[in-house]
């Protein structure tokens, strides 16, 4: 049976600490600061970057790397909010929409995030090595041309 070496369990450990510790830092600092959670930010920029404020509900779910059920209730939640409306499209599916109250929301949530990741993340990264660990984490995020 194949196991991990100790430093290689060593690197697994300390990549899934970091990752979490991070990323609930910055959703505090969010949670804190706007009353956003981390996946409403998340939808709420997507909807601005990637759709102008609007985006069909699957390409909003491939987006976020989640399974069409999951979006649909947290999206209900955010409509209970006044942070999106769905509707829908005939042939398309179902279009979401940020709000005004939405817009505004991200608006106030974005500096708050910038200064988070900056604080949380980008300040323990010496900024030599800023380019060479993006390069190595875009490479553990790029597409397998692997057999299973």
């Amino acid at each position: 049976m194949e196991r991990l070496s100790e430093d290689e369990a060593r690197l697994w450990h300390a990549w899934k600490r970091a990752s979490d510790t991070v990323r609930a830092r910055i959703g505090d600092d969010l949670a804190t600061a706007t009353g956003l959670s981390d996946p409403e930010f998340g939808i709420l920029t997507r909807l601005e970057d990637l759709g102008r404020g609007v985006l069909r509900q699957s390409e909003l779910a491939t987006s976020m790397g989640w399974h069409r059920s999951r979006l649909s209730h947290q999206l209900t939640r955010m409509e209970q909010r006044g942070l999106v409306t769905r509707d829908s499209a005939s042939g398309t599916g179902v279009t979401v929409s940020i709000t005004d109250a939405g817009r505004t929301m991200i608006a106030t949530a974005r500096p708050v995030h910038a200064q988070s990741v900056k604080r949380h993340l980008l300040a323990q990264v010496p900024t030599d090595e800023l380019a060479r660990m993006t390069a190595i984490l875009e490479a553990l995020t790029a597409p397998r041309n692997e057999a299973p």
